[in-house]
């Protein structure tokens, strides 16, 4: 446990997680499209749709998916920046199996015509998990700088994929894959221990079969200097 943990993050309130974590969920999700997003249909449920005015979730999701940080006073009046920044943004009562109280679901479209259907929960304290993207399983915490890649799922796909991360010196801190079917779309995020670099990001998006790559910068340093969370080990 960590300072961050014991005082909860610097933000625009009412709540961690109904203002803060739906902030940095609306955030993630514009990084995972990629480009500024045109139209977000939002789905809230449990919680997240039963107070989400109150609290300013609604503002707090649209103002991470303008851009804006947890702290940014402008997520107070969010919702009066939709229509200078071209988004189309409505609401909807998502109707979940078994999920946790303050999830959402988000349909977004942006200016070059990429969608992306996201499925996360704000657990806590400022803290999120992106559970899914497009129907395949993640857990994006973003706490860790983190490539998200979708692609076809072919023979060596993950072979040529780590090979150009090791091939900058990346250290993969953790993998995880997920596919719809054998040669279907697969889904990859990794981890790293360090900063990807443009010239990277250029790289994976030239491989064959590579539909989308996004890289997700975490959001704050580790005491060492690092980003992310090493979890502890066994003795």
């Amino acid at each position: 446990m960590d300072m961050f943990d014991l005082i909860g993050p610097v933000m625009i309130g009412p709540s961690s997680s109904h203002t803060a974590g739906a902030a940095r969920i609306g955030k993630l999700a514009r990084m995972l499209l990629g480009g500024e997003p045109a139209q977000a249909k939002i789905g809230l449920w449990g919680s997240f749709q039963k107070t989400y005015q109150g609290h300013g979730t609604d503002r707090a999701l649209v103002g991470g998916l303008l851009g804006m940080e947890v702290d940014d006073i402008r997520l107070r009046d969010s919702l009066t920046y939709v229509q200078d920044a071209g988004l189309k943004v409505s609401f909807y009562n998502a109707k979940l199996r078994n999920a946790h109280p303050n999830t959402v679901v988000m349909e977004l479209t942006n200016r070059a015509g990429r969608s992306i259907r996201l499925q996360a929960a704000s657990v806590g304290g400022g803290e999120i998990v992106i559970q899914s993207v497009d129907g395949l399983e993640t857990a994006i915490s973003g706490h860790i700088n983190t490539l998200v890649l979708t692609y076809r799922d072919t023979p060596g796909m993950i072979a040529r994929i780590s090979g150009e991360v090791a091939a900058s010196r990346l250290n993969v801190a953790t993998m995880r894959v997920a596919r719809c079917a054998a040669g279907g779309e697969a889904i990859v995020t990794l981890e790293l221990d360090g900063n990807a670099e443009p010239e990277l990001i250029q790289r994976l998006e030239k491989i064959s079969d590579v539909y989308h790559v996004a890289y997700l910068p975490a959001r704050v340093p580790n005491v060492a200097g690092e980003t992310g969370r090493d979890m502890p080990c066994r003795p």
